[in-house]
This record gives C-alpha cells, sequence and structure tokens, in this order.
C-alpha cells in the first residue's frame, strides 16, 4: 500500500507548492487573517486523522473552565446542519457533530459549546452573545489561515510524526512540514506510557523545533470504568468475546490497551467519524447477539439509542514530562494578551 502510495508523489509535490504558496500570501498579507485582542487557542496539526485533539481540547476545557468563560468552536464535521449553531440539551450528533456533542454532553453549560465552517464568523459570532466567553478555543484550525489564533497548539502522534511523512495524497500531510514553524508548542501524543527520557529527547530532535517552540510528550490515560447511558461498570467486568466497534482514524492504541488488559473482542472496524447505516446497524446487531458492546465516546454519540448494551470508554491526556510547564505557557498567555 505505500508503495502504491509513493507512486502518487508527483501529485503530492504539486499539491504541496500550491499549500505552500497559500502559506506564503498568508504570511506576507497578501490574504487576510484576522487576529484578535482577547484569548483564542487553536489545536490542530499537519496530517490528516486522529492525533488526539478532542482529549486536547478537553484537557484545555478543564484546565480553564473554573477561572474563565470558555468556548469551543469546531467546524461540526459531517454534521447535517448549516451556519452557526450552540449545542444545548436537544443537540445531536447529526446537528453540529460528534466530537462537539462529546464536549457538551461532558461539561454541558459549564462551557459554551458552538460549531461554523467559517471560524472568523463563529468567532464573531460568540462575541456577541450576551455571556460573551473570555477565551475561544478552537478545534481543528490549525490550517485555517484566515484566523490568527494567539496560540497555537500543534499535536503529531509519536508512531506517525510529520517529520517522517509525505504530502497527500502520497503521504498524511495537510500541508509542508514548514507549517511547524506556526506552532507555539509541539505536542507528540499517543506515546507509549513507558518510554524513555532519552527516547523523548530523540524525538524531539527529530521534530526540530524553532527557539519559540517547546515539545511536550503525552500519552492515552483509558479510565479503568466503562459508561452507558444509564450505568457505570468496570471495563473488566465485560463479559467474554464482547464486541468493539470504532469509527475513529486510528484504533491501534485502544487495541493494544485492550489486549494488554487480556479482554478478549471480535472488533468491527469502521472509517474515522463513520455515519452508521441501518443496514450496518443491523449487521452489528446480529453479531453482537446478546453481548456487551464498546466503543469510542466520540462513537457513542453517533451510536446511541440505536445499539442495546452500547458501553464506551473515556479517555484523558496524560503528560509524561513538564506538564506545570505546558500548563504556564497556557496562563502566560491568557494572562498576558
Amino acid at each position: 500500500m505505500r508503495r502504491l502510495r509513493l507512486l502518487l508523489l508527483p501529485f503530492s509535490i504539486l499539491y504541496g507548492a500550491i499549500v505552500f504558496v497559500r502559506n506564503w500570501m498568508f504570511d506576507k498579507s497578501m490574504l487576510k487573517s484576522t487576529s484578535y485582542n482577547f484569548p483564542v487557542i487553536c489545536v490542530g496539526n499537519l496530517s490528516v486523522g486522529g492525533t488526539g485533539k478532542s482529549p486536547m481540547i478537553e484537557y484545555l476545557i478543564r484546565l480553564t473552565k473554573d477561572t474563565y468563560k470558555v468556548a469551543t468552536l469546531s467546524r461540526g464535521y459531517k454534521r447535517k446542519t448549516n451556519g452557526f449553531l450552540i449545542a444545548n440539551a436537544q443537540t445531536t450528533a447529526s446537528d453540529i457533530g460528534d466530537e462537539p456533542l462529546q464536549f457538551y454532553r461532558k461539561f454541558g453549560d459549564e462551557i459554551i459549546v458552538s460549531v461554523e465552517a467559517q471560524r472568523t464568523v463563529g468567532i464573531e459570532s460568540l462575541q456577541g452573545l450576551p455571556n460573551t466567553p473570555e477565551i475561544i478555543l478552537l478545534d481543528d484550525a490549525f490550517q485555517h489561515r484566515k484566523v490568527s489564533a494567539g496560540f497555537n497548539i500543534l499535536l503529531t502522534p509519536y508512531n506517525d510524526l510529520y517529520v517522517n511523512d509525505f504530502m497527500l495524497p502520497a503521504g498524511n500531510l495537510r500541508e509542508p512540514r514548514s507549517g511547524a514553524k506556526r506552532a507555539d508548542v509541539i505536542v507528540v501524543t499517543k506515546c507509549p506510557q513507558t518510554v524513555s527520557e532519552s527516547k523523548m529527547l530523540q524525538v524531539a530532535k527529530q521534530l526540530r523545533p524553532k527557539k519559540h517552540q517547546q515539545v511536550f510528550f503525552t500519552t492515552i490515560a483509558y479510565s479503568e470504568m466503562i459508561q452507558s447511558e444509564t450505568e457505570t461498570i468496570a471495563l473488566s467486568s465485560l463479559e467474554e468475546a464482547f464486541m468493539l466497534v470504532t469509527g475513529i482514524a486510528n484504533p491501534k492504541p485502544l487495541l493494544l490497551y485492550l489486549n494488554d488488559q487480556g479482554l478478549s473482542y471480535i472488533h468491527l472496524k469502521y472509517p474515522d467519524h463513520h455515519d452508521f447505516s441501518e443496514s450496518e446497524l443491523n449487521t452489528i446487531k446480529q453479531k453482537a447477539g446478546n453481548k456487551q458492546i464498546l466503543t469510542t465516546e466520540k462513537d457513542f454519540m453517533r451510536l446511541q439509542g440505536s445499539l442495546e448494551n452500547l458501553y464506551y470508554l473515556p479517555i484523558k491526556v496524560q503528560f509524561l514530562a513538564n506538564e506545570n510547564a505546558f500548563q504556564n505557557r497556557i496562563a502566560a498567555f491568557v494572562r498576558d494578551i
């Protein structure tokens, strides 16, 4: 498969040149980019696929919500609505997308969860609210150059660093590696929990951060408990050979974790943000029978109400080192802007 994709390198070079010119035009102010005099924090990546943006947004929410009025602004990928929307108790994944709904279900009215494909319009709409947010967290907006966020957090997975990748379609990069220079911090995500300090130094050296950038390392912390719409039970209590259903870009870390726990399961894998059809739901039901069904929190937002015995496994970001330094960078930015 990789060899086949390498045949597409000429197209990657052309696409990369187009994106490079676009970025250059923004850098030279030939294309307009709007900046703001209040804290706007962007979480994004250079590649397509899962790098852990949602858990990082949730980390930032927990870090700031008790002190500031916080809003999240997402595109609302695969939603079936248009324009600016704010989540409420009646909102569904079809209205705003699975990840924004996940934010709302987790934090409720402690924060404002909003969606708008045009981020400048979304920010203006949020600023026009009576309860104006003091911090706006942009989800997956690193390539949205029409907004110049005050602080950019760039994510890259430990086993798929952007420095080792190619532009689309030969690789998975949305823009050239040089785009990393816009980041204030680089976070290496989905690291093994046992990664050594020397290995972290080696990876940081590979990334070649600029003088203004710091590199941090995080892993996925899985909960010992799983949740349904009505109950919370121990992951270890799952019955033999339960059904695992995933519709995320990279389920491998989850599979490794479940294997490490000695659990036995049947895995049905679907594409990222998959919109499950009635036929597919029936297939899942038939294969699961009376077995419990485990899924990710993001997938649960789309599957709840359609399957019985459905549970999800919560996750969080866990820093492997220098967490205080990361928090201090965020605090200083919010305080000093």
